[in-house]
């Protein structure tokens, strides 16, 4: 399964994907990365005078790269949708610098265990100079659809 593939079968619509590129995939992680784009709609309000990407932006980037894609990889490109059940079941993140409009970060992903249709990954996020501005674990569980 290539990477563009991967990218494909990512269930989020425009207004909510929060991946860019995917650098690489294997059994084991991921890595990816995503722009925060200036105009994207939560930085007019999140702080408004001095705009801050949320918290909870920065852990959907990391399960999106994180989790998604490498669960899509292992479930060997059956079809995240109709049908398939994905949810992030935990979390536990660690915020350490901010995130700022127009930065693009780095997530890079170690599976933790795959197993029961449950994926977890350690997870950590870096700025453009290598700095880590989150890091922890998320879980989620990953159904492939039987109708395939």
């Amino acid at each position: 399964m290539t990477k563009d593939e991967i990218l494909s079968k990512l269930p989020y619509g425009p207004g909510f994907l929060f991946v860019g590129e995917l650098l690489h995939v294997d059994e084991n992680g991921v890595k990816g990365t995503y722009t925060f784009d200036q105009g994207l709609l939560f930085y007019q309000s999140h702080f408004k005078a001095f705009p801050v990407t949320p918290a909870v932006i920065l852990t959907e980037t990391m399960a999106q790269i994180g989790l998604v894609c490498l669960g899509i990889y292992l479930l060997r490109g059956n079809t995240i949708g109709e049908g398939t059940g994905l949810a992030m079941t935990s979390s536990c993140i660690d915020f350490i610098k901010p995130v700022y409009p127009g930065e693009q970060v780095t997530v890079i992903s170690e599976k933790v265990y795959f197993r029961f249709d449950k994926l977890s990954c350690k997870v950590r996020m870096e700025n453009s100079i290598g700095e880590t501005v989150c890091k922890g674990t998320i879980s989620g569980m990953l159904k492939a659809n039987s109708n395939e």
